[in-house]
Order: C-alpha cells, then structure tokens, then sequence
C-alpha cells in the first residue's frame, strides 16, 4: 500500500459543487497509467472546504472507479470526535487506509497530537499514514514524537513535507527518521521538487501532487529511482523545474487545477472559494511550460 507512486488527484470543485464526472475522469487516467495507490481528498484534493458527506461521495467515486488500486483518504479534521467520523465512513466505503494530519485551530502540544492518533488507531482496521504537513497544519513533528505514533496499531508509513536538496543530507535525514522508527513503517516523501532526491535517498514511496494529473510522468520517474537509475530520475525531474517553481510560488493546488483547466480535463472555476485561481500571466507561463513539455 505504502510503496512507489501514490497518486493524488485535484477534487474539481466550485461554489456549484463537486464536478463528479471529472473527477471520475482524473481516477481513470491514474488507472489508466497504473500508479501504485491513489490519495483522494488530500490538500490538493480540497478536504479541508467539504463538509463529511461530500468527502463521503468523493471517496466513493474513487474506490468505484479505482479498478482495484488501492485508494487512501484524508480523515483530518478538527476535533477528534469528527475525525473518528471520517475514519468510520472511510472504513465502510471501502478505503484502503487513511491519511490524517494534526490540524486545529489552537496550536498543539505533542501530547495532543499523539493522544488523537492513539484514539483513531485504536478503531481501525485499516492501515494508517501519517500526513507531516507543517505548511498547511502548524504542527511540527519531532522524531521522537514519530517513533512513538509509529508504535500504535495500524500506522503503515510517514508523509514527510520533504528533504534536503543535497542528495547525502537527504540520506541522512531520511537514515535518521528510520532510526526513529519500526522497519514495517514506510516513509513517502510529499513536497513534488524533493521526491526523486527523496526516493534516491530510500524513501519506499511518493505522495505526488502532480502524479495525479500527469501520473505517467511520475510513474515513470518513480521506477527510476526504484530500480537504482538516480541520475536519469534527477534528469526528468529537472525538466519539471519550471512547475516545481511554480508550486512554490503559488501553492500546488492552484497549479494543479490551472493545469487541468489547460489540459481540458476539468473546467473553470475549479476552486472553492475564498480560493482564486492562477493571475493571467502565470497561467499564460504555465500554458508554455505545459506545450514545451509535450513537444
């Protein structure tokens, strides 16, 4: 479940609701391709702006259109209480496993945040993913604080925000998580610009933004670096450059979803408000970026 490329699609929505038939559209061009798993309704999915029952219906497209691959869900939320809500609608529409980050609205101690895994853990019986998401949480993992959720019934891996551009202090850093904790524990690396210099450096998977609009690409340069060709993976990776680029400048979600307008594989507007889309100029830069890359 948690190795090579989890795929995580855009959920197209706008003040009108979900577009489900595109949605469906964008699982089976991840089928299609063959990614590994697919992670519906993470940050990109837009979880955080649909209420439990259009999470619920996003969910079921996925596992219905996914062909047997194995699809992974956010359970995050708030409060607890909604959380084990989450994870029970996840269990019974048929999710794989779950992805759950620390957020709340009052900054949490380390203890908080183990306290909510431990009372999720404890009703699955699914696996469960650790979503380490700083830039969108505010909640900032420590190792020692991953070694003990990591003991917990039921965790399976760690979405880590990134690593080091330096390909040794990558292996470091990802050697010193490891250390931290229990070997049947995955680690994926999330963070597009970082993942092959994250998979080269012995994360066992990628939790990719972009692999859920063009997952062949991403396929692709995931086999890569699981067969131990690095340097053509950093070679494809480096292409993609000019999007990495973008991604920190305006939020990989707004570039997704621009992307998939560009693409004709949703249409606009394609973000929930108070969310708006690429300005003109970046989205005439990204239309370049996406004909050059097709040529």
């Amino acid at each position: 479940m948690f190795h090579g490329l989890s795929a995580f699609p855009l959920t197209p929505v706008n003040e009108t609701g979900i577009d489900e038939k595109a949605f469906v559209t964008l699982i089976q061009r991840l089928v299609a391709a063959g990614v590994d798993s697919i992670g519906t309704l993470g940050s990109t999915g837009n979880y955080a702006y649909l209420n439990r029952e259009e999470r619920l219906r996003v969910l079921q497209l996925a596992v219905h259109s996914a062909e047997g691959i194995p699809v992974m869900t956010s359970i995050s939320a708030i409060r607890t209480l909604e959380v084990l809500r989450l994870a029970e609608d996840a269990q019974r529409a048929g999710a794989s496993a779950v992805l759950l980050a620390p957020i709340s609205y009052q900054a949490l101690t380390n203890e908080e945040v183990f306290s909510l895994y431990e009372q999720v853990t404890s009703s699955l019986s699914i696996p469960l993913c650790v979503y380490d998401n700083p830039g969108t949480s505010h909640f900032h993992f420590s190792d020692e604080l991953h070694g003990r959720i990591s003991e917990l019934p039921n965790v399976g891996s760690i979405k880590i925000p990134g690593v080091p551009t330096d390909p040794e202090a990558a292996k470091t850093r990802i050697k010193k998580l490891r250390g931290s904790i229990p070997p049947h524990v995955t680690i994926g690396v999330s963070g597009d610009s970082f993942a092959v210099t994250g998979l080269n450096a012995g994360c066992e998977a990628w939790f990719s933004v972009l692999g859920g609009l063009f997952p062949q690409a991403c396929l692709n340069m995931t086999r890569l670096a699981q067969d131990g060709f690095a340097d053509e993976a950093e070679r494809l990776s480096a292409l993609l450059e000019p999007i990495w680029t973008l991604f920190h400048q305006y939020g990989s979600l707004r570039v997704v979803s621009a992307a998939a307008e560009i693409s004709g594989l949703i249409t606009s507007p394609s973000l929930p408000l108070p969310l708006q889309p690429l300005n003109p100029s970046a989205r005439e830069y990204l239309k370049l970026i996406l004909n050059n890359l097709q040529e």
